[in-house]
């Protein structure tokens, strides 16, 4: 299976399945002399972690990284960073029962139409256990773009329940199980969690991710556009089906005037942008304002509902997903998410400075 590299000149590759022995990744295109060592990574999958509270899936995984390349006294050396994570919890037995039946808004039939066979414990190689290893190449990536370069996501709907703007604080993502920005809206979602969990199903949500400090400059007018790269990152995630820059499906409705992001000239002599409907970016490039970018997570697939299907040689059945699985999948897509943004702008300032000498 191909395709399984992300990025040009800072890029990526993930191998592993979900009930596999070990996931992992090897990193190319880190330059030399950056100081990295595994506890600059693991606060990062500490944070994407499964079984860390009722709201998500409660297999645990250590998720411990091991970094078996590409490192020396403590620095990069310029060569692939091969990344190990060890599975320590599968329960593949959970999964006996759809060997031969498809899940609806699982990938097992369109992996079977593909290539024939698939690894139904748990999803194999489609299974959101492959993003622990972005979330590790993400860390590196953010060692690359600095101090000065803030990456920051958070949750700001699940299901129709969305946060209020006028409570948004970033001060409280890290205070409630949800990365939410709104202490109001994280009670609510609790009690509404609760009862999608305790009726078998599971629920949608919308989350946001935001750079700052990111320079302008970084992207490339028609086919390295900076927003299309972001996209692409954030539609390669598991359960991602929408995505969006800036104001972004919202622009559809605004006037010009009320789109234009007008402009002044700051205290500092730069550029300042008095909205930011573009997200940062115009005609691909960034413009030094805050990156803005969305992506919106279906529900869960596995659920304890009964729903319908087919077998694999086409009688139809009714099938339950045994398992432990997130009653919301998008709540541990931030880390996620922030991970592609980082592996993007780490990939955009190399070719920049490739381009430019800046």
């Amino acid at each position: 299976m191909s395709h399984n590299t992300f990025g040009h000149l800072f890029r990526f590759t993930t191998w592993g399945e979900s009930h596999g022995p070990a996931i992992g990744c090897v990193v190319d295109g880190c330059p030399p002399g950056i100081k990295l060592s595994e506890a600059d990574i693991q606060p990062f999958l500490d944070a994407r972690r499964p079984g860390t509270s009722r709201f998500v899936t409660q297999r645990q995984e250590p998720d411990q990284i091991k970094i078996l390349s590409g490192v020396f006294e403590g620095q990069t050396t310029g060569t692939p960073i091969s990344l190990l994570i060890e599975n320590k919890d599968q329960r593949s037995k959970d999964y006996s029962e759809i060997k031969e039946r498809y899940r609806p808004g699982h990938a097992d039939l369109t992996y079977d139409a593909k290539y024939g066979i698939r690894d139904y414990r748990g999803g194999g190689r489609s299974s959101a256990r492959e993003t622990a290893n972005r979330v590790a190449a993400g860390a590196i990536a953010r060692k690359i773009l600095g101090a000065d370069i803030n990456i920051r996501g958070c949750v700001t709907q699940i299901g129709t329940h969305i946060v209020d703007g006028e409570n948004w604080d970033w001060n409280e993502v890290p205070k409630n199980p949800f990365w939410c920005p709104d202490a109001k809206a994280a009670k609510d979602w609790e009690t509404y969690l609760d009862s999608v969990r305790k009726d078998g199903n599971s629920i949608g949500a919308i989350v946001e991710v935001q750079a700052q400090g990111v320079p302008a400059g970084w992207g490339a007018p028609i086919y390295g556009k900076l927003d299309s790269d972001i996209a692409s990152g954030l539609m390669s995630i598991n359960a991602a089906k929408g995505a969006e820059i800036g104001s972004g499906f919202a622009a559809a409705s605004y006037t010009g005037v009320e789109n234009a992001d007008e402009i002044r000239l700051g205290n500092d002599g730069q550029p300042q942008f008095l909205s930011n409907h573009s997200g940062g970016i115009l005609g691909g490039i960034s413009n030094g304002d805050t990156i803005v970018a969305r992506m919106a997570i279906k529900p869960t697939s596995s659920i304890l509902t009964a729903v319908r299907s087919i077998t694999k040689s086409g009688d139809e059945i009714d099938v339950r997903t045994k398992g432990r699985h997130d009653p919301c999948v998008g709540i541990r897509a931030v880390p996620v998410a922030e991970a592609m943004l980082a592996c993007v702008l780490a990939d955009h300032k190399l070719r920049h400075r490739g381009q430019t000498g800046r």
